[in-house]
């Protein structure tokens, strides 16, 4: 039997990204209140699992044109697809192994930007899910956008590493390690790693009309070694997020309310400062109106010497552009409007259009950035090897 976290919308929607079924209608496999859609749910009915070989295909292409002009992260395109085809195997009750190749390919450019194996292994028993090699990444950790940048969807596909994650009737929890780079004796760089924990705790009965999530996220990143040749020191920073979440059941074309509120953390533990700020803290609300056909949120960012390494590039207090590197800001404060959409085309396919504008209320800037994905994923049943296993063996 293969089981799978069905996906909420803790900040955004982003079902569509993570779904086995992108193009799912909702209130089939899902639960239609969101804050309770993260039980592992049944893909398909199998019973008769065992031995069972699959092809998988999850095909994925993107479109993100960042029409920014200030001076923590200028403007920039993403343009290209990204294809994974797998064999997955069923050797025993719960157990799940998956092994392919990952391509990805950016347009206007002639070369593949990655070509990588990939495997994994998933063990699933009772509300328990632990994964080996290619864990679950980038947005199914569920963490908010300061902490996480939704484009590592893009930029970082693949994480590599442990994974353990919880799903209670109150409880989702998600433990994972990204093991980034493995360092050798005598290499003339760094190790490096990034791992955290994302979980959500419900307040509230599933049939309440209002729902009351509380949400505590955290992340690490670490650069470092013992057995390089390098003279450089090591760097451990963490990020964390406590939040109170609240959606509220509207009727059929409006269909709810949210509303969602974190505070932030930022430190850095290295034993020498690499980054300007050695703490920092953020303040990050959120609402956001469900309609039949569009959902609408509006979000404000306070950031107080703030840096994420994993984060979002708009939320930092420290430069990430070419032109302006040595560019600090301390005090950061932001506005932004989503408008966001997804379009059906069957249940394994889905297009997702998003439109993003963002207010700099310091620089009095209006940025914006324009997004269209299309995910595709499915399977198919190449038979079963069960039979023809002798025994004994």
């Amino acid at each position: 039997m293969l089981l799978s976290a069905g996906q909420a919308r803790a900040q955004l929607d982003n079902r569509a990204f993570m779904s086995e079924e992108p193009g799912i209608r909702r209130g089939i496999l899902f639960l239609e209140n969101p804050l309770h859609e993260y039980k592992f749910r049944v893909l398909q009915d199998r019973r008769d699992s065992l031995g069972q070989v699959l092809l998988s295909l999850n095909a994925f292409t993107f479109f993100k044109d960042n029409e920014y002009f200030n001076k923590i992260i200028e403007g920039y395109t993403l343009f290209g697809t990204q294809l994974n085809p797998q064999l997955a195997y069923y050797p025993i009750k719960g157990l799940r192994l998956e092994a392919g190749v990952f391509l990805w390919k950016d347009f206007g450019n002639p070369q593949l930007q990655l070509v990588r194996p990939t495997y994994r292994a998933t063990w699933t028993k009772g509300p328990n899910q632990f994964i080996l090699g290619n864990i679950r990444p980038h947005l199914n950790h569920q963490y908010i956008e300061p902490l996480f940048n939704f484009e590592r969807v893009m930029l970082n596909p693949l994480e590599e590493g442990l994974q353990y994650r919880l799903q209670t009737s109150k409880l989702w929890l998600d433990v994972w390690v990204d093991w980034q780079r493995q360092q050798y004796r005598y290499s003339n760089y760094q190790e490096q790693l990034a791992g955290g924990l994302s979980s959500r705790f419900s307040l509230t009965r599933p049939e309440n009309a209002i729902q009351v999530v509380l949400p505590f996220q955290f992340t690490a990143t670490h650069s470092g070694g013992q057995i390089d040749t390098l003279d450089k020191p090591l760097q451990t920073l963490f990020n964390e997020a406590i939040g109170l979440e609240a959606r509220m059941m509207l009727g059929y074309r409006l269909r709810a309310f949210r509303l969602n509120a974190y505070a932030l953390g930022f430190q850095d533990r290295s034993f020498t400062q690499v980054f300007p700020f050695k703490r920092g803290a953020g303040l990050y609300l959120n609402g956001t109106l469900e309609t039949k056909h569009v959902h609408t949120m509006l979000s404000y960012w306070q950031g107080r010497r703030f840096i994420a390494p994993l984060g979002g590039d708009l939320y930092q207090g420290v430069s990430r552009t070419v032109n302006n590197p040595a560019y600090r800001e301390a005090n950061r404060h932001l506005l932004l409007l989503r408008l966001l959409r997804d379009f059906r085309i069957s249940d394994a396919a889905a297009l997702t259009v998003r439109v993003e504008p963002v207010y700099d209320l310091n620089a009095r800037l209006l940025d914006f950035s324009f997004g269209i994905y299309l995910n595709f994923r499915q399977e198919w049943l190449l038979g079963n090897v069960r039979q023809r296993v002798r025994v004994g063996q």
